[in-house]
């Protein structure tokens, strides 16, 4: 799989890593650790000792280093071998790799890429979901490549067949306005808007028999970082005047391997929140990416999926742009 490298990627949520624990995860085809470093920062090693490929997670921590649980050897947040019990010698390419990382919206970020470039100002915004009210962190495992994901998200229109029976929108995309665009700070956003339609059930708030104007956006930065807003306003006002706030969710995906996925995102607290979201991930979502996954194998990824000439409908003009941009940075970090 090509990777595209000087971008920031989501390795793991902050509370994810609690105290000394050691985080260990497969991204981007390899495995690492990731912990919390005594001033509160975060660390992330390649998670084998290069002496004889112990896995770190299972070492111990000693400050801000940790030690190999196989032969001792020590590595500080920086990757180097600081300590070889057995002498005073410390071989020269005993260490291992540390890029850099950075935590920002509640999430610990990794640069793959050239740590000369590593600008934490290129991590999307996703201040919107800091909020007050408590929310659920979760993290979904898919069995997909990350762009068949990508896909699935940035075109919601799907959410009229696959979730049929958890949204029950009753032929709304099928009615609605779609637009795909992109904005100066290189975000590509697909738009759906519907209007004049009834309150759904579920919006408490607003008469029930008020008319209503709906939109959901979603925006996504590079490689597959992706945040949902879904808004209500009474029909013919415009959304500085919605009666509800608007619900804002991320949605970002972090490659394990070339067919699996880290899936990132919120959700309500509580066992009907959870209930509805394993039904729309794990029961709808799920088995449909991973056919897809199965179908297409290696050419779920850049130039390979063009080659089998898809169909592009008219829902299709961000998706395409995605992948076009995609397709673009691969190139570019060829050379």
């Amino acid at each position: 799989m090509t990777y595209i490298r000087n971008v920031w990627y989501m390795a793991a949520w902050e509370e994810e890593i609690e105290g000394d624990s050691l985080l260990a995860r497969r991204l981007l085809d390899k495995p690492w650790v990731i912990f919390r470093k005594a001033d509160g920062s975060y660390a992330m090693l390649g998670n084998l000792c290069p002496h004889r490929f112990a896995p770190l997670s299972q070492g111990r921590r000693k400050g801000d280093t940790i030690a190999c649980p196989y032969h001792g050897l020590e590595y500080d947040a920086a990757g180097l071998c600081t300590r070889n019990p057995f002498s005073d010698l410390i071989p020269p390419h005993a260490r291992v790799d540390a890029p850099p990382v950075v935590a920002r919206h509640r999430g610990v970020w990794f640069w793959a890429g050239d740590a000369d470039k590593a600008d934490p100002a290129l991590i999307p915004d996703f201040s919107a979901i800091e909020v007050e009210q408590p929310m659920v962190h979760g993290r979904t495992l898919f069995p997909a490549h990350y762009e068949i994901i990508t896909d699935n998200l940035i075109d919601l229109s799907h959410t009229e067949f696959i979730h049929e029976d958890s949204f029950r929108m009753n032929g709304k995309f099928l009615a609605g306005q779609y637009s795909g665009d992109e904005d100066e700070t290189g975000a590509i956003w697909s738009r759906w808007a519907f209007y004049d339609t009834p309150r759904p059930a579920w919006l408490y708030g607003v008469a029930a028999d008020a008319r209503m104007d709906e939109w959901l956006d979603m925006r996504w930065h590079a490689p597959a970082s992706m945040l949902l807003e879904v808004g209500f306003t009474l029909a013919g006002r415009p959304r500085e005047e919605a009666p509800v706030p608007a619900f804002v969710n991320p949605h970002i995906l972090t490659p394990e391997t070339a067919e699996t996925t880290h899936y990132f995102y919120t959700r309500q607290p509580g066992e009907e929140a959870e209930a509805m979201t394993r039904q729309v991930f794990e029961m709808e979502d799920l088995p449909m990416l991973e056919a897809i996954q199965h179908a297409l194998g290696a050419s779920a990824e850049g130039a390979a999926f063009w080659d089998l000439k898809p169909v592009v409908l008219n829902i299709d003009a961000a998706a395409v742009r995605v992948r076009r941009r995609l397709m673009k940075l691969r190139r570019e970090e060829a050379g």
